[in-house]
C-alpha cells in the first residue's frame, strides 16, 4: 500500500457497487477487505483482451527494422518511484544491467524523467538513440514506444526486465520470461502460473536470475484462468442482468 496507485483502486473499491477481478487472489483480497461477495464478479483481465486483439497488428510493426536490433535481447523498462528516485536503488539496478549486456543487448525505452534522473545521478549507459556497432551491445536507450511497437518487442524478447505491473501480465501471457524488479507484486498470479520473478534491486540476484534464464529453454505460456480475451464480454454481462 505504499504505491498511490493503489492507494487509488483501495478507494475506488470502497466506492463501487460492483467490482470486476482478474483471479480468485483478488476475490479474497476484496473478502478480506470486507466486501460482500455478491459485489465481487472474476471475469478475467480486460488488458489481456487488448492484447489478443491486438497481438496480429503487433507482429506487423517494422520497430525492429527502425531500431536495427533482432534477436536474441533482453527489453527494459524502469519508472517507478522506488526505484528511479532512489540513487542507490538505481546504481544497483544498473550494476546488474552492465553485467547482463554482456551477454544479451538490452532495449531500454526510456522515460524523459527517468533519463533525467539516471543523468543527474551520472549513472553511466551506452549511447542514447543511436543505432551501428556501436549499440549493438550493451544497454540501449531508445525513445518512448507505442503499444504495438512495445508489444512487437515484448513478444520477442528473450527477458522482460521491469517494474511494471501489466507488463508482468503481458509477458506472462506471451511466456516470456520476466524479472520484476521490485519486491512485491500486485499480480501474484504471474508468479504461479506465469513467467514472473521478483528480484528486487540487488545486483547479485538480478544478475543470478537472469543467467539462470538465460541458460534455460525458453517457457511456454501457461494458461491463466480467464485470461482468454473474453472479460470485456462477461463485464458486459453482468451490467446486463444488474
Amino acid at each position: 500500500r505504499t504505491m498511490p496507485e493503489e492507494i487509488n483502486r483501495i478507494v475506488t473499491d470502497a466506492l463501487s457497487d460492483l467490482l470486476f477481478t482478474t483471479g480468485a487472489d483478488a476475490d479474497r483480497n476484496l473478502i478480506a477487505e470486507g466486501v460482500a461477495p455478491r459485489r465481487i464478479h472474476r471475469v478475467g483481465n480486460v488488458m489481456i483482451d487488448t492484447l489478443r486483439r491486438f497481438l496480429a497488428r503487433a507482429d506487423s510493426s517494422d520497430v525492429m527494422r527502425r531500431l536495427g536490433v533482432a534477436p536474441p535481447f533482453a527489453l527494459l523498462t524502469l519508472h517507478r518511484p522506488s526505484n528511479v528516485d532512489d540513487a542507490d536503488a538505481l546504481r544497483r539496478i544498473f550494476a546488474a544491467l552492465e553485467v547482463i549486456a554482456r551477454d544479451l543487448p538490452i532495449i531500454f525505452p526510456i522515460h524523459p524523467r527517468t533519463l533525467k534522473m539516471i543523468e543527474s545521478l551520472g549513472v553511466r549507459v551506452a549511447p542514447a538513440r543511436g543505432g551501428g556497432p556501436a549499440a549493438a551491445r550493451g544497454l540501449r536507450l531508445v525513445e518512448p514506444l507505442g503499444y504495438l511497437d512495445f508489444l512487437h518487442l515484448q513478444k520477442r524478447a528473450r527477458l522482460v526486465l521491469t517494474d511494471s505491473g501489466g507488463i508482468q501480465e503481458e509477458a506472462s501471457i506471451l511466456g516470456v520470461p520476466c524479472l520484476t524488479l521490485r519486491d512485491n507484486t500486485e499480480r501474484p498470479i504471474t508468479l504461479t502460473r506465469g513467467t514472473n520473478r521478483l528480484v528486487g534491486s540487488d545486483t547479485g540476484r538480478i544478475v543470478a536470475a537472469a543467467r539462470r534464464i538465460l541458460r534455460a529453454p525458453a517457457p511456454r505460456p501457461k494458461a491463466i484462468p480467464l485470461w482468454d480475451g473474453r472479460a470485456a464480454r462477461r463485464i458486459a454481462a453482468v451490467f446486463a442482468r444488474s
